[in-house]
């Protein structure tokens, strides 16, 4: 694959200023390697989940003044979309990047995968890797490390995924921009793999909630 591995040009794209200016260099420098990986991991994660997943490069099309603070390639079984379903991600902010399963506010069956996630939460909790990030939104780069969270903690993601509308959840791991450019592009991919290897539990009970 062309894939060469993410640079500080990529992550400096998020200090330029100016909508058109960040959009520009994004196209010229970012998405270029987001299509790459998308070709590369949708046969992947197609073998992985058994169902043909579908390489969704961000846009931004619904912005016109504020530029974009983060990018990314999404993953869904489904090649018109992919927010309204269960998906995997990779992508950056101008601090990291990020590997995540991800259901979004826009997600159809998010109260019966939180329901789902409940009564699976105590294997969830033991078995996801310490060093995994959860998120309840995707539009901010913070997220809590797995091992500094209690489950009764991970249980209140669960529950207002359940009943708050614009609840999220995402689960997954996040690279430091600095250890990033050090990895050579195999290292990269390999890192991906074994991540979406991991996150495959998750994926498989979003999938049950939903049939």
């Amino acid at each position: 694959m062309s894939f060469s591995g993410f640079t500080n040009k990529d992550f400096d794209v998020f200090k330029i200023d100016g909508f058109e200016e960040r959009m520009d260099a994004l196209k010229q420098h970012i998405r270029p390697k987001l299509e790459d990986l998308g070709h590369h991991f949708a046969p992947t994660l197609s073998a992985l989940t058994g169902d043909e997943m579908f390489a969704h490069v961000a846009k931004h099309a619904r912005r016109t003044v504020n530029p974009p603070n983060d990018t990314w390639v999404a993953f869904a079984n489904n090649s018109r979309g992919y927010k309204m379903l269960p998906h995997f991600q990779i992508g950056l902010w101008g601090t990291h990047i990020f590997i995540w399963f991800a259901v979004i506010y826009e997600a159809g069956n998010k109260a019966e995968f939180g329901t789902v996630l409940k009564k699976h939460l105590e294997e969830i909790y033991k078995e996801t890797n310490e060093d995994f990030v959860w998120s309840g939104d995707h539009t901010k780069p913070a997220a809590i490390q797995h091992q500094d969270l209690s489950e009764d903690e991970l249980a209140s993601l669960f529950e207002r995924l359940q009943s708050v509308k614009k609840a999220e959840i995402l689960c997954g791991y996040h690279i430091p921009k600095d250890k990033a450019v050090d990895m050579s592009a195999q290292e990269f991919i390999e890192k991906v793999n074994k991540v979406f290897k991991d996150l495959l539990p998750l994926y498989r009970l979003a999938q049950t909630s939903s049939s």
